[in-house]
């Protein structure tokens, strides 16, 4: 392997080796302080281009840059990338043979690799951690860096060791990178690694180009027909399944009607996986269904769609999840299948990761029980625990107990010659359960914070406000604005594109003159981009972020649009967008320009037909023939959404009380969906409270007044 030459300038090398003109925002933040020596943590949404955050600094300095990643097919993906494009890099993970694993220990230690990936478990071994101690690390970067807190949605104890690794390397400069973290998470990686002076980047959970959306479905067959009808429209994409059963479900229905898919979960062997997700990136299969073992680090810009056909068990998961559809910035849809019913799945998965301590213990004693005096070992799998303990016990639960028995130091599992399940062999066979390390308090956290995420997740599932306003909410994004298009906000108002006349049309025309003076002409007079979209509308808001280059200040279109709002200013894009006016070159890093028709429109040779409900400066009312839901109408315009637990208890009392004085069930008085929506908006006026669905005249007649009293006194306190 030949020696590499660093190159010192960050923009060169993103060109040279990269072929971007420039970082994205957030990107080139990180970067400018990795540079300047300070250590950083990058919070980014799915698609932000986190790796090059790390990969380029790597380049520009001496030493080695090691990456700690949570999956092989992640590392590899990585590495192939890297390697493509000339540049050394290698990983070290539980795959390598004893040869490769040799030889890639000679590259680190001859110093002939700039970029070496490391399972996070590596560490605990002494000779590679002797090794590293030895070396000239020039960065530490943590990737997946959620995993190490326990309130991440896949936490991993490996995780836990990174802050004394840290230690015992002298404390290199680190970088730590996480696609999903709400303030809890945040505070755990800074904790955890003992980050010094780190600058703290959070480039915004917002994806604009996401049409995010929840359909309530009856059951099986009704699942079975949205997701054909998202498919005929967006063709490409991910159907995400709970369980291995239902993936295979899911998969054979879509076999039946010739869609070109392909299955993946943890139960198909290596090569099946490897043969389902190669189809897929290469664009050989359109849609793959799968367990959430698939999508970490895919890299394919063209999803079109991603698809859940069960509620998850966190927020986090979800949003990671939806957010590997469009990649490439062009529109793509995230739907949520949600059935009540489904939960029962989370609930099971909830039991076999939280076990309570008289499982853990009971798993001790029978294990004391039935190991073999001389070796004090256990050959049976987990099934055939799980069975003889109980005929209720989950087996998932009882693989989770081992894993405390063995973080506990009390077990130790190894591979069996000659079979397939693995041993169990007691360390400490004298002691009583009792006398085991077993952080009981950490068990019941970790417990609840799981319920937690499920219940925040259930809440979404039935939330009644824009979809993305509420996870921009749930991560702690404070004043986000409702996104204008995905299912509420749509079914809020029309979604249908009119003609675009008046002061609308002459803000089209500066932001399209905005684009054209971002891009260039080729010599066939065909529109080239150069620039991203976020660099094109901070220019034309006249912003003054570091990161805006003088070219585009200099520009008679820098500050054109500088009274339109963010939030209207990305729905203008997007709208523009749909309506054919911009282009996208694509790829990871997209760059857009005008199209031929957005070039006839800026020069008033024609008027464009757009959608104007979320960015128009001009007041508009939707037609009767597309009004929806009374409520969604009502919590658009009031701009709320999110249920207010306590005054929903006030509520729920009240009615009671109500029922108790006219002798008939709660319900017969208000139904829960009428008594959400009442805690949700917050109806201060009779005229008000009317309009809700599920207010009927009895309702107007004996109790209304009271609840909208009740309202009133709250709202007032």
């Amino acid at each position: 392997m030949a020696v590499f030459h660093e190159i010192a300038d960050p923009q060169e090398a993103l060109k040279t080796y990269f072929g971007f003109e420039e970082l994205r925002p957030g990107q080139d933040e990180v970067v400018q302080a990795i540079m300047s020596g300070q250590d950083a943590m990058g919070i980014m949404p799915t698609g932000g281009g986190k790796s090059l955050c790390y990969q380029l600094p790597a380049l520009c300095r001496a030493g080695v840059t090691v990456v700690v990643s949570p999956l092989i097919a992640l590392m590899k993906d990585q590495v192939d990338a890297l390697q493509a494009r000339g540049i050394p890099a290698a990983a070290v993970n539980s795959s390598l043979g004893a040869e490769e694993y040799r030889q890639v220990m000679q590259a680190l230690r001859l110093g002939e690799l700039k970029i070496i990936y490391v399972a996070p478990e590596r560490f605990a071994q002494d000779g590679f951690m002797s090794l590293l101690r030895g070396m000239q690390i020039s960065l530490l970067a943590v990737d997946e860096a959620h995993c190490l807190s326990q309130w991440g949605h896949d936490f991993r104890p490996d995780y836990l060791r990174l802050g004394r690794v840290r230690e015992a390397l002298g404390y290199p400069q680190t970088v730590a990178l996480t696609a999903t973290a709400t303030a809890h998470v945040r505070e755990d990686i800074l904790n955890t690694l003992q980050l010094r002076e780190p600058a703290v980047v959070i480039s915004g959970f917002g994806r604009e180009n996401l049409d995010f959306g929840i359909t309530h479905c009856e059951g099986r067959k009704a699942k079975f027909e949205r997701i054909h009808s998202v498919i005929a429209r967006w063709k490409t994409g991910i159907i995400y399944c709970s369980t291995r059963k239902n993936v295979m479900l899911v998969f054979e229905e879509l076999a039946s009607r010739h869609v070109n898919a392909v299955a993946y979960h943890a139960g198909m062997s290596d090569e099946e996986r490897a043969f389902s997700q190669d189809a897929f990136v290469s664009g050989r299969a359109d849609v793959v269904v799968a367990t959430n073992a698939f999508g970490m680090g895919i890299d394919r810009p063209d999803v079109r769609f991603v698809v859940h056909f069960e509620i998850p068990g966190s927020v986090e998961a979800y949003y990671q999840e939806a957010g590997r559809a469009g990649r490439d910035g062009n529109p793509a849809a995230c739907e949520l299948l949600f059935n009540h019913a489904d939960l029962k799945t989370q609930e099971f998965f909830f039991e076999g990761s939280n076990p309570p301590v008289t499982l853990i213990r009971a798993l001790y004693n029978f294990l004391r029980f039935e190991s073999d005096p001389a070796t004090h070992e256990v050959h049976i799998t987990v099934d055939a625990m799980a069975e003889r303990m109980g005929k209720e016990v989950n087996p998932m639960a009882v693989g989770t107990a081992l894993s405390c028995l063995i973080h506990a130091g009390a077990i130790q599992r190894f591979d069996v010659p000659g079979q397939l399940t693995k041993g169990t062999r007691l360390l400490k066979p004298e002691l009583n359960f009792e006398c085991l390390d077993i952080d009981r308090h950490a068990l019941e956290e970790k417990a609840k914070r799981d319920h937690l995420k499920i219940e925040a997740m259930t809440r979404f599932a039935y939330s009644m406000g824009c979809r993305q306003q509420w996870i921009l909410d749930y991560f702690g994004e404070a004043n986000a604005e409702p996104c204008g298009h995905c299912d509420v906000c749509a079914a809020s108002g029309s979604n249908e594109r009119e003609e675009v006349s008046g002061d609308d049309l002459l803000i089209v025309r500066k932001a399209l003159a905005g684009v054209a003076r971002a891009s260039k002409r080729s010599a066939g007079g065909e529109w080239v981009a150069i620039y991203g979209r976020g660099k094109i509308m901070d220019m034309l808001r006249g912003a003054k972020n570091a990161s805006m280059h003088q070219y585009l200040t200099s520009l008679s279109t820098y500050g054109i649009l500088k009274n339109l709002t963010d939030a209207k200013m990305k729905a203008l894009f997007r709208a523009m967008h749909e309506g054919g006016l911009l282009q996208s070159t694509g790829g990871d890093m997209p760059l857009i320009t005008l199209t031929q028709q957005g070039e006839e429109v800026m020069q008033s040779r024609a008027v464009p037909r757009l959608s104007l409900r979320s960015w128009s400066s001009a007041a508009r009312t939707a037609s009767p023939a597309i009004r929806t839901d009374k409520t969604q109408r009502l919590l658009q315009s009031m701009g709320l959404g999110r249920l207010d637990k306590e005054l929903y208890e006030h509520l729920a009392e009240l009615r009671r009380d109500l029922a108790a004085e006219y002798r008939m069930p709660a319900y017969r008085v208000m139904h829960n969906e009428t008594l959400r929506a009442l805690a949700t908006v917050k109806p201060t006026t009779m005229e008000a409270a009317e309009r809700l669905k599920g207010v009927g005249p009895w309702l107007r007649t004996h109790g209304l007044r009271a609840f909208v009293e009740l309202i009133q006194d709250f709202v007032e306190r």
